[in-house]
């Protein structure tokens, strides 16, 4: 680990320069992100036999596709002189991948179906063992395609750890598309991942949903302070009312069909204890919307069984730059891709459960925004607002370290003490057991990883 630029000596200090310093950027780029599993694609993008689309990190390119033996990957380069195959989504069922410069052909399992003029190569180089496409590992969960450019990493249920039990149990790979925006932020990839690791920041960042909220873990701040000393009626109505700017500002997080459901519970009998009648309105919200989605032919699971058997964090993290947000039914999906030391892509998903056999417009690639647009849902363009001054900030004179909270903010010393065992090179059983712990989800505290 000695060897490692700007390394976590302190786990509650992380250097600044690992934010912007394009050394470990390209330390990253070589030791982190060709080991480690990469969500490609939801399934949704390449519903039929034959459907591809390409997945791009930094300088690699990979072509995502449906066959008839399940979904594979190749790497995007034509085996004559290195072309890239496809730039967009499409359908190779009829035709094949064709090369744009020199027309050689492969078929949606790789195989090289034409080479022109084939007589003026030398046949030895003309293997159909060498001028397959280069195959690339991929594996499916959660309505996902992960690709892997380490063919000795762990699998990627392996990888994932106990995240991928809890999320399964809340039936993650059924859910939908139902938006899909992207843009590109001025920032290090992993300050953006930073930013949802920790509910610290909701008092200051989203501070519609901090005065909606009934309680405060952190205390009440100055001029915006969270409702106290509500009855047992107006804490009903306050929680209804924090779902539901929750769902317009974020709406995979929860739905509006959820909302629905929860604006008709406002006026139902509880406890006269404040608290009793906060947990006796959640309790029913969640059997209600169980009830309405399986009604309404949604391939519901039991919320409030499953929220007892499998307990979820608000934000359920999948090293190294996936995440989803689980509340009752619905999820949000975020993935953050880096570009250089201080840009990257950063995309938001709305999810939900919907009915069998429902007809609707599935996206096919992200709305592309400014990240300052005003299109953006509430809660997304509020946390865009910081990160470009945060990255900015990173540079002022005098600042060396990030100063965290060990109890609250402790998930991104984890993410970050990973990354140097990455880049020290440990072996993979180490990082996959370091990977499950990390994988701990928001709000975690500094843990012990194993180095």
């Amino acid at each position: 680990m000695a060897s490692v630029p700007h390394r976590i000596e302190n786990p509650e200090l992380i250097p600044a320069q690992r934010y912007y310093d394009p050394h470990f950027f390209e330390l990253e780029k070589e030791h982190l992100w060709p080991h480690v599993w990469q969500m490609a694609c939801r399934l949704e993008e390449i519903p039929n036999t034959g459907d591809y689309v390409e997945y791009t990190i930094l300088d690699k390119s990979v072509i995502i596709v449906n066959t008839k033996a399940g979904v594979k990957a190749f790497h995007n380069a034509c085996r004559h002189r290195g072309v890239k195959l496809v730039e967009s989504p499409g359908n190779c069922g009829k035709k094949g991948f064709i090369c744009p410069f020199h027309g050689w052909r492969w078929d949606e399992h790789g195989e090289c179906t034409f080479v022109f003029g084939k007589e003026i190569f030398n046949p030895d180089l003309l293997d159909q063992d060498e001028i397959g496409l280069a195959p690339c590992r991929v594996e499916t969960w959660a309505g996902c395609a992960f690709i892997n450019f380490d063919d000795d990493a762990s699998s990627l249920l392996e990888s994932l750890g106990p995240v991928a039990e809890t999320l399964n149990a809340r039936n993650v790979d059924k859910l939908k598309m139902e938006w899909w925006y992207g843009t590109i932020l001025p920032v290090n990839w992993k300050l953006a991942m930073e930013a949802f690791m920790e509910g610290y920041h909701v008092m200051r960042t989203h501070p519609q949903l901090h005065d909606l909220a009934p309680m405060s873990a952190y205390g009440q701040d100055v001029g915006s302070m969270p409702k106290r000393n509500l009855d047992s009626k107006q804490m009903v109505a306050t929680m209804a009312d924090f779902y539901a700017r929750l769902s317009s500002g974020m709406a995979g997080m929860v739905h509006e069909t959820e909302v629905a459901v929860m604006d008709k519970l406002r006026d139902m009998d509880v406890p006269e204890d404040p608290m009793a009648a906060l947990g006796a309105f959640i309790a029913k919200a969640q059997e209600e919307i169980t009830r309405d989605g399986l009604a309404r032919g949604a391939p519901m699971f039991d919320i409030p069984s499953v929220n007892k058997s499998h307990p979820f964090h608000d934000v359920e993290f999948m090293f190294p730059h996936f995440f989803l947000l689980p509340s009752f039914a619905a999820m949000s999906s975020y993935r953050i891709r880096p570009i250089s030391p201080e840009s990257c892509k950063f995309e938001i998903w709305s999810l939900v459960l919907r009915p069998e056999g429902e007809e609707y417009d599935t996206p096919k690639a992200p709305t592309m925004l400014d990240y300052d647009s005003k299109e953006f849902p509430e809660i997304p363009m509020q946390d865009y607002s910081n990160l470009p001054r945060q990255q900015e900030g990173l540079h002022a004179g005098g600042f060396d370290y990030m100063r965290l909270s060990r109890e609250q903010e402790g998930m991104i010393s984890n993410y970050q003490r990973l990354i140097d065992g990455y880049i020290a090179g440990l072996n993979t059983e180490t990082l996959t057991k370091a990977q499950n712990v990390v994988n701990s989800g928001y709000n975690a505290p500094v843990l012990d990883i194993g180095f």
